[in-house]
């Protein structure tokens, strides 16, 4: 694992501190530098305008949200990502390859710093972390290291069990939504193995968990490409978010997003940024 400080690279509180984070006084990227679950004063001084408070307050409100993949894992990435409108969250991955904090600050500055010359609001940003059943310690240290960082929730890969489910809930401390009601850290889960599948009802009715989505790649290969056993799986998923009231989440294109908010999906991460408006207006936004 990397060193969490890199002396050739700007910490988030550097950036903060240089107007990355902020623009007329509100905190634009939630928590910069502090510990997970810890507020930012100026963000809790007016929490309308704490941009990490968003994914829970629409997914509270029953709304449909739209999220892209990241992109380049650099400032000039973020920086382009805050070009990117309308868009709910950002969708960054460090599942496999080095666990870098350092480039995701790099990329969160980049996008704030964007968003503050173009006088617009930045975007939350989801971090897919590796999976849980790779080690229970490692899991809770690289999402707290990821919520210290500001992000506005954390993406466990691979969920198998409801203790696993329990664990990602855990390890976002009292901020967890909609554990805590009043929180704004998010957890999102994915089931993308035949035994997170088998144990869907368990994971999905964890108390406290966000969102939960199937995960169509890995379920493709599970499934050697039987795209009706892939899509069998997702219902699978879905079925069980609409039995216990727990966001459901999926992948989606300008082909198929309507159909997916018509079945019932509400986090939505697009695999095209023209899929957003689509699926906003799909979704009466």
């Amino acid at each position: 694992m990397p060193a969490r400080n890199t002396p050739t690279k700007p910490s988030l509180r550097t950036l903060c501190l240089m107007g990355g984070c902020l623009m007329g006084g509100i905190a634009l990227f939630h928590g910069c530098g502090g510990a997970p679950g810890e507020s930012d004063s100026a963000a809790s001084a007016d929490s309308g305008d704490d941009v990490n408070a968003r994914i829970a307050a629409q997914l509270a409100a029953g709304d449909a949200i739209f999220g892209l993949f990241s992109g380049d894992h650099t400032a000039g990435g973020g920086a382009a990502m805050a070009a990117t409108r309308p868009l709910d969250f950002v969708f960054y991955s460090l599942e496999s390859g080095p666990f870098d904090i350092p480039a995701l600050q790099s990329y969160a500055g980049g996008m704030a710093g964007a968003s503050m010359y173009r006088d617009q609001g930045t975007h939350p940003m989801l971090l897919r972390i590796p999976p849980i059943r790779d080690g229970h310690d490692e899991a809770r240290d690289r999402a707290a290291q990821g919520l210290a960082a500001g992000v506005a929730g954390i993406v466990y890969p691979h969920v198998e069990t409801a203790e696993e489910a329990a664990l990602a809930v855990d390890a976002l401390g009292d901020a967890a939504w909609p554990a805590n009601p009043d929180g704004h850290l998010i957890s999102f889960l994915l089931i993308e193995d035949q035994v997170g599948l088998d144990n869907a009802r368990e994971i999905v009715s964890t108390p406290g968990v966000s969102a939960v989505s199937p995960g169509p790649g890995d379920l493709r290969r599970v499934y050697d490409g039987d795209m009706e056993k892939v899509e069998e799986a997702i219902q699978i998923v879905l079925a069980a978010c609409l039995e216990f009231d727990v966001p459901c989440g999926v992948t989606a294109g300008v082909d198929d997003i309507a159909m997916r908010i018509e079945q019932g999906f509400r986090v939505i991460i697009v695999t095209q940024p023209e899929a957003v408006a689509l699926g906003m207006a799909a979704a009466g936004r």
